[in-house]
């Protein structure tokens, strides 16, 4: 794209037209049509994404399905600034915002996930079924004063179907290229009237793979998955309600996506079986009420429980040169108490928190320097924290909001075969914004926040001696325009931020399989985002996002290796969209949408790459009746290849996935 070729100075003044040419169409009222009212829940309060001191994206459920999105990596194509390390295996995601991201041996994220506020803190199980559906908000930023560790540069909150008196049953059946076949249903019903609702939804799906497997013939990464979601709540009084949800997945995959890096073609030719036979339960409990007085409390009680069963070839030859495999039990029990109010224009919102960790870990690698390595360990943690966050009106249209969090983390592990070691950090995390609500429904802020990922041990490794690791803090300050016209055909938003990243921490791995993490590096990271929905007419809609991003060492040594200056791993300098929408008044639509990815290092001596790429998707709806519709996508419409070469340290490419063609058919029962 012509834009990598610009110079800073041309990039900055591109970038401040841009902010121009937004506020001028912001300006504009004579649009006829309007685009639905944005409320968010950034600060665990829903309020509208013109009022909130966040940069958020919201995208619904009914868009995600008819544009074929089902995944939760598939939102980088919609989302811009959100991107997945190339990992290439089901159930696992390691997300990248604002250049900063988590390895997975870490057992923790840079971005919280919260399904139903039940929290998601590591890549392992970071995923979530489309079906039935709300909405999924994506807040960049640190987020740790409100939301807790590990929502270090941001939080990606999906929300349910309202459980309510809006009765519902849908089928669906869809067919795709590689033999894909899924079935998905939902129904919500209301058990007694204004009392008791509840609501089941599923999905499974299988598809072939489309890596060779020489030996064997066929496919080696074919896939398949299940899962299962359930609510009941209960409606006590006009005040108080109860909500029980329990969730379940299951995968039985084949092999990870993949290959050797020395061989240009998408096969392998392993004698060594790979697999991923993961799986997780989640229950969680939320009670609401909301007292005379309007002050509103809040708890949400989770239990989180995922099985990581993979076995995987690493010299993708016949014999049993090298391999890795896992066989991970992570259990994860928290509580949350809090309580939000409004008093003569001050908004407020107190809280408490707890978090129990109980990790049973199985880390076994074969490989031709090391040998078998079979390690067994058990690690424990804890978290109690305490936040808080109150907003107050200044003079004329100005306001103050601050807040913070102090939390005590702790960690325990007891390797099979060596004595117990532990540690404990205590944080705190503070956030303050003014704001400027300078027109109706136009905003200018100015904040300073802090966000951390916690620290621990590297429990997989003997050979660094468990060595502890410690935090990684952020230290960002951020400015921003955003807002919509008064008819709502235009929404805007546009973010720059500074953050610097204290004790970052950084993979060492001096072999496949072999991978410990330190403390080894600062960094700063310095971009800007910006986003534009546009209703061109009652029936065009152009929705847009340009995210710039620059996240560089300032200072990491390794050995004899000097990184500083280079750019971090899985870090895109550019990331966007563009995407029109046509919607017919005979409840038709058609979208189409082109995605960019710059290149990205795939290691911190940045010598392998995932090249950028773009992508044309494509995705129509059509309703064959009031009961019965038809939707259909093409993904990666030109095929382009965009596979990540040299991954795990120049052993490994991930191969991208193919052009995908598929059809749905939902009957609404």
């Amino acid at each position: 794209m012509k834009i990598e070729t610009l110079n800073p100075t041309l990039k900055s003044r591109a970038l401040v037209m841009c902010v121009i040419s937004f506020n001028v169409m912001a300006a504009d009222d004579s649009a006829n049509s309007s685009l639905p009212i944005m409320m968010v829940t950034a600060d665990k309060v829903e309020q509208p994404q013109t009022e909130t001191s966040r940069n958020v994206t919201k995208v619904y459920g009914e868009d995600l399905q008819q544009s074929g999105v089902d995944s939760l990596d598939q939102l980088e194509g919609i989302v811009s600034g959100l991107n997945f390390q190339p990992f290439g295996q089901s159930g696992v995601n390691s997300p990248v915002i604002r250049g900063v991201t988590s390895n997975m041996n870490a057992f923790s994220s840079s971005v919280l996930l919260l399904v139903d506020g039940v929290p998601t803190l590591m890549a392992q199980g970071f995923d979530s079924s489309f079906v039935d559906v709300k909405s999924v908000e994506v807040a960049r930023g640190p987020q740790t004063a409100v939301y807790g560790h590990n929502a270090e540069t941001g939080v990606i909150s999906i929300v349910s179907n309202d459980l309510d008196e809006t009765e519902r049953t849908e089928l669906s059946f869809g067919v795709g290229s590689r033999n894909k076949h899924t079935v998905g249903f939902l129904t919500s019903q209301e058990l007694s009237p204004n009392t008791l609702y509840a609501s089941v939804s599923g999905e499974y799906v299988e598809q072939d793979g489309f890596i060779d497997q020489d030996t064997t013939g066929g496919k080696a990464d074919d896939r398949e998955h299940y899962n299962l979601n359930t609510g009941l709540k209960w409606v006590a009084s006009d005040q108080t309600d109860m909500t029980i949800r329990f969730r379940s997945v299951d995968y039985d995959d084949g092999a990870a996506l993949w290959g050797s890096a020395t061989t240009e073609n998408i096969g392998v030719s392993s004698g060594t079986d790979s697999w991923n036979r993961s799986s997780g339960q989640s229950l969680s409990f939320k009670v609401n009420h909301t007292n005379d007085s309007g002050i509103h409390f809040s708890s949400i009680t989770a239990y989180n429980d995922y099985s990581d069963d993979v076995q995987q070839d690493t010299d993708f030859q016949t014999s049993e040169v090298g391999y890795i495999a896992r066989d991970n039990r992570f259990k994860t029990f928290s509580q949350e108490f809090k309580m939000d109010g409004e008093n003569q224009g001050n908004s407020w919102l107190f809280g408490g928190y707890f978090e129990q960790q109980d990790y049973d870990l199985r880390a076994i690698s074969q490989s031709y320097y090391y040998g078998l390595s079979d390690l067994r360990t058990k690690q424990e943690g804890s978290t109690y924290a305490l936040f808080g966050n109150i907003s107050k009106p200044l003079i004329s249209t100005w306001s103050l909001s601050g807040g913070a969090r102090i939390a005590r983390d702790k960690v325990k592990i007891t390797p099979e075969s060596s004595y117990s070691r532990e540690d404990g950090w205590t944080n705190f995390t503070p956030q303050i914004t003014i704001k400027d609500q300078y027109r109706k429904n136009h905003q200018f802020y100015l904040s300073y926040s802090e966000g951390v990922r916690t620290g621990g041990f590297n429990s997989t490794t003997a050979s660094a001696n468990y060595r502890e690791y410690d935090p990684e803090t952020v230290h960002s300050i951020e400015m921003g325009l955003k807002g919509e016209n008064l008819t709502r055909s235009v929404q805007y938003a546009v973010a720059a931020y500074h953050m610097e990243i204290d004790d970052m921490q950084v993979m060492q791995m001096p072999s496949v399989g072999v991978i410990y993490l330190t403390n080894a590096a600062e960094a700063t990271s310095d971009g800007v985002e910006l986003s534009l929905n546009y209703l061109l007419s009652s029936n065009w809609q152009l929705q847009t996002g340009i995210a710039w991003n620059r996240t560089r060492f300032d200072d990491y040594t390794y050995g004899s290796s000097d990184y500083s200056g280079n750019t971090n791993p899985f870090a895109p300098e550019w990331n966007g969209h563009v995407t029109l929408r046509y919607d017919d008044d005979e409840d038709w639509n058609v979208m189409v949408s082109t995605v960019y990815n710059s290149k990205v290092y795939l290691d911190a001596g940045n010598n392998y790459q995932q090249d950028g790429y773009n992508l044309i998707n494509l995705s129509a709806s059509y309703p064959l009746s009031e009961r019965a519709s038809l939707s259909g996508y093409i993904n990666n419409l030109a095929d382009k290849e965009y596979n990540a070469v040299g991954y795990q340290n120049g052993y490994v490419t991930v191969y991208s996935p193919p052009r995908e063609i598929g059809l749905k058919f939902t009957m609404r029962l």
